[in-house]
């Protein structure tokens, strides 16, 4: 029936800013991939609301099994298009597992993470963690609280795992970004070993979100790095306490894409601008009017076809609130951010940052210039395509022309020391200043050998 009264819509030239604007598209039906977690949330409110269909576009969503399993579809060609970690476009394009060139047209949101251990490591973790005159603890809370409990573990010969989902996911350099902050060593990667455990203090490996809860409650981690909502979960099932959200840990840091293959978009360049036309829609959405529309978004999400969780586990995050232990329900309006701040602006920094972490934990083995950096960013961030986008709907009446950042050179102003867990400032710009000057991990033409870093 949607697909009728789109077609309806288009031959009978109903007078609608959209009608007008209606692209030529190459491929009107398209597949895309998902996982379930609600900052696949512009994916779904595009479906819902008749965003692509606006553009002439028929959509089908489809939940992915893995992280590996959506990025083979999207380089396969059985997905057109996927919710994907920002990672793994830039991991594929170098080469590093799966090589394929991937792009992104289009950043999905900003934070969204959170770290949470299980009840018996909090326990322990607690007597470390300062409090306030109510006796809640301080956050943010730094990983120099966990570090007495890893070093007890490691006395009684005890290996301390915790999960993350992807080698190239955020939720992996947020939680060795944490770790490190707080003095921990998260290991590295190196050509011949991919476990990522080279040298760790602390033992990561993957497990897929929705069942990060089912198996810290199993023992076999004894906590993860995760979005949105499995590490509520935790909280509503009494199993843990999330102890950092990743807008602690780094303000209005960036999180998943969407991808899709260079391919695709060079045989199909006006349908791209036509699928990112509506998903900058869906962003606007979810974040107009101070959030009012969060609650109907909650209920999208809730359904069994897209995260499947209950309304109140979505709601504790998606709302504007974050609970940490029980009833410890914070105020926390950002923590997942959609459209503002310019967050489904590809900005080059972004990945660039994303790239530092790869080179700083050994998933690049050796150095590269400034200049590699750069490059790389722009072969995989389209913000050229993106803004395009966005001035059609300006132009159609449907978006606000001081809401895109037409005049940027595709990086952000360097993220200042006070906005990260570490004191560390960031600027895009120059990478390898910046990764000289973080304590623990891979710098200058350091390399890892064997079970050591040499250089």
């Amino acid at each position: 029936m949607k697909r009728i009264a789109s077609i309806l819509a288009a031959t009978t030239m109903l007078v609608t800013p959209a009608a007008a604007e209606l692209l030529d598209v190459e491929k009107d039906e398209l597949k895309f991939g998902f996982i379930k977690l609600t900052d696949m949330a512009p994916l779904a409110v595009a479906y819902e609301k008749g965003y692509f269909e606006d553009e002439g576009l028929f959509v089908t969503l489809e939940a992915q099994a893995n992280w590996k399993v959506l990025l083979d579809g999207v380089i396969s060609g059985t997905l057109d298009g996927a919710h994907m970690l920002a990672g793994q476009p830039l991991a594929a394009t170098i080469g590093f597992g799966t090589e394929a060139h991937i792009i992104t047209p289009f950043s999905m949101d900003l934070n969204g993470n959170g770290i949470t251990v299980s009840n018996e490591i909090w326990a322990q973790m607690k007597e470390h963690v300062p409090t306030d005159a109510d006796g809640k603890p301080v956050h943010p809370i730094s990983a120099s609280a966990l570090k007495p409990v890893v070093d007890a573990y490691k006395e009684e010969g005890k290996p301390f795992n915790m999960g993350m989902v992807f080698p190239v996911s955020t939720h992996n350099y947020e939680l060795r970004y944490w770790l490190a902050a707080g003095g921990l060593e998260p290991g590295y990667y190196s050509a011949d070993n991919v476990t990522g455990q080279i040298g760790a203090d602390v033992l990561l490996s993957v497990t897929p979100p929705p069942q990060m809860p089912a198996t810290m409650e199993a023992g076999t981690i004894y906590g993860y790095c995760v979005g949105e909502p499995w590490n509520q979960q935790a909280v509503f099932k009494g199993i843990g306490v999330p102890v950092i959200t990743d807008y602690e840990l780094w303000k209005n840091n960036p999180e998943k894409v969407f991808g899709l293959s260079a391919e695709f978009q060079h045989e199909n360049p006006n349908t791209t601008i036509a699928i990112t036309k509506a998903l900058i829609r869906a962003a606007m959405w979810l974040d107009e009017n101070d959030n009012a529309n969060r609650p109907e978004a909650v209920e999208i999400l809730s359904r069994s076809e897209y995260v499947g969780a209950d309304y109140e586990v979505i709601a504790n995050s998606m709302t504007g609130t974050f609970e940490y232990e029980k009833g410890d329900k914070r105020d926390v309006p950002d923590f997942n951010v959609f459209f503002r701040y310019n967050a489904t602006y590809p900005f080059y920094s972004d990945a660039v940052w994303y790239l530092t972490q790869m080179r700083r934990w050994g998933q690049i083995g050796e150095a590269k210039p400034d200049s590699w950096y750069d490059e790389v960013a722009k072969s995989v961030y389209k913000p050229e395509i993106y803004l395009e986008a966005a001035r059609m709907l300006v132009d159609e009446g449907l978006a606000n022309e001081a809401d895109f950042p037409w005049n940027s050179d595709g990086y952000k102003a360097a993220t200042p020391a006070e906005d990260v867990i570490d004191g560390i400032a960031y600027d895009g710009k120059q990478p390898n200043t910046y990764l000289d000057s973080l304590p623990i991990g891979l710098k200058g033409d350091q390399v890892v050998d064997g079970n050591q870093v040499k250089g």
